[in-house]
């Protein structure tokens, strides 16, 4: 029979009692490692310095007057906007303010560079939106504010420090914001006032060199025109009306001439005076007639109330009192007796009136004259206008594009400055309301906390942690102890790799004085150890409430 290895032999499967004899047998290196660990364990947390946390909720107060009336001239989202601020006040030139002004970070100060200590602080401080099921990115109702310390006076001190930088700084950045956003807006309205101006002068200029002959001019020119063909229609036909007035004056007054001139040759005439009479009165029915004929035509062209109807009527009214005259003239002679001296005194008297007919003519002749004249002086200036307004209705075209370019500009910077004027308007309305604080401001909800525990380090879990660790550690070294061992432990291991029926067996005979001698240096030395390790985690404890205190 050849002999078995021993690794190549199955190990049996252990019960409770094989459990509990390999606790027993390496007790001491399951227990040693428990203690330190507890040991180092309770001595690190209470040696390690606490570490307070006081924290403040800040508030968000939304903007007091409706959004729908006054729109806010910051449109960065809160989350931002925290971000921004934290950014400003954890620099180091305000985390430096800080560290000097309270003492902070001593013994860091005095064995690292005032950059790590920084870094340090930084990661101290902790700024988080407050949780709330109806918050979004855009409205966060509260954030808190975290600073840890270990001494909780200088950590409550930090905080509110932290809090009232947060508040003054939201009411710089708003301020300041409104105010650029202002003067950014009053600027480009400056701007766009002093282009509006340039755009009114260059088309003014633009007017006054082509005044008369702009594009929107085209129609009162065109009715200016109309009018002056009009009006010189009318001279035309003042002026042929004052000609026919003229050759029927002229020929009257050749007939009266004729007739003054047969009365100064044949005195003998005389007695006819009565027929001569009858001639006037046939040529006063004449020019009655002619009047009448004249205003019947004007009336076809021209309404009652125009300037030549009523010259007409006064011509007609005119003729009909002299044809009447003469009528009663000669009636009144008829009646009279057949005289010489009575007809030398008619024909005196006819005479008289001849020469006075006469001159009465020529007076309206040299009427009509000045008349012609008048008229004609106002047909040359009515020409010229006509030729001037043709002139600048023709030449119309050749600045349409240079105008419609200008006025184009002058409406652009005006609708531009409109704008920015109403802008600005907002933005002053936007500033005043930020100067009042009835805008978007932050609040201190929750003052910053004293804290009264320690939040690091968390002493009973250390040392459970420990315990745990160090039972662990002990239970693997026992184990790896047990699995190199290879030695019959007891019967169990001699009936299962020997195969072989156990008649009895002989216990392990000892010197008692051995035994209780090495019994007894066990118990001194854990009795020791226990002692030790119970003197120095009770030091740390001490240790630590005395300098607490």
């Amino acid at each position: 029979m050849q002999p078995n290895d021993n690794y190549s032999v199955l190990r049996r499967a252990l019960d409770v009692e094989d459990y509990i004899d390999v606790v027993r047998r390496h007790k001491g290196w399951i227990f040693g490692p428990f203690l330190f660990t507890v040991v180092a364990s309770v001595v690190g947390a209470y040696l390690y310095p606490d570490s307070y946390t006081s924290q403040a909720v800040v508030k968000i107060v939304p903007q007091q007057v409706p959004q729908n009336m006054v729109q806010s001239a910051i449109n960065q989202q809160m989350s931002d906007r925290i971000n921004s601020m934290a950014q400003t006040i954890l620099s180091r030139t305000v985390l430096t303010t800080i560290i000097n002004t309270f003492g902070l970070y001593t013994r860091e100060r005095s064995r690292m560079p005032i950059e790590d200590v920084i870094e340090q602080m930084k990661k101290n401080v902790q700024i988080l939106p407050v949780a709330s099921p109806t918050a979004t990115n855009d409205h966060i109702p509260a954030f808190g504010v975290t600073f840890s310390y270990g001494n909780r006076l200088l950590a409550q001190r930090v905080v509110q420090d932290l809090v009232s930088r947060f508040i003054d700084e939201n009411i710089r950045n708003r301020s300041n914001a409104t105010f650029q956003t202002t003067q950014f807006i009053r600027d480009q309205m400056d701007d766009a006032k002093k282009q509006l101006e340039d755009a009114e002068n260059k088309l003014a200029g633009f007017r006054m060199q082509n005044n008369g002959r702009l594009p929107d001019q085209v129609d009162a020119n065109m009715r200016s025109l109309s009018g002056l063909q009009s009006e010189a229609t009318f001279l035309n036909s003042q002026i042929s009306r004052a000609n026919q007035e003229k050759l029927q004056l002229e020929s009257n007054i050749r007939i009266m001439k004729d007739q003054m001139n047969t009365m100064t040759r044949d005195p003998a005439a005389a007695g006819l005076a009565v027929e001569r009479k009858s001639e006037r009165l046939l040529e006063a029915e004449r020019e009655f007639q002619t009047s009448e004929s004249q205003l019947s035509q004007l009336r076809q062209h021209y309404k009652e109330n125009h300037p030549d109807v009523q010259v007409a009527l006064g011509r007609l009214a005119s003729a009909r009192k002299r044809r009447d005259e003469i009528a009663g003239e000669d009636t009144a002679k008829k009646s009279e007796t057949p005289q010489a001296k009575v007809e030398d005194r008619v024909a005196a008297r006819e005479a008289r009136e001849l020469d006075a007919n006469i001159r009465r003519l020529q007076s309206a002749v040299e009427a009509r004259d000045l008349e012609v004249q008048e008229y004609s002086k106002q047909m040359k200036r009515t020409t010229e206008n006509i030729k001037a307004y043709q002139g600048r209705i023709e030449t119309v075209p050749l600045g349409e594009k240079q105008y419609a370019e200008l006025m184009r500009d002058r409406d652009l910077t005006r609708e531009k400055y409109i704008d920015l004027s109403g802008k600005l308007g907002k933005a002053e309305i936007a500033q005043e309301m930020e100067g009042r604080k009835q805008g978007e401001t932050l609040e201190l909800l929750d003052p910053a906390s004293l804290p009264t525990t320690p939040t690091e380090p968390k002493r009973p879990l250390v040392i459970a942690a420990g315990a745990v660790l160090g039972l662990l550690l002990g239970v693997l070294i026992a184990g790896a102890r047990e699995m190199k061992d290879t030695s019959l432990k007891n019967l169990k291991d001699v009936r299962a790799y020997t195969q072989m029926a156990i008649l009895g067996s002989i216990p392990l005979l000892e010197n008692d004085f051995v035994v209780r001698r090495r019994r007894r240096l066990a118990w001194l030395g854990w009795t020791t150890a226990c002692l030790a390790a119970a003197v120095v985690m009770s030091g740390s404890v001490v240790y630590y409430y005395v300098t607490k205190v």
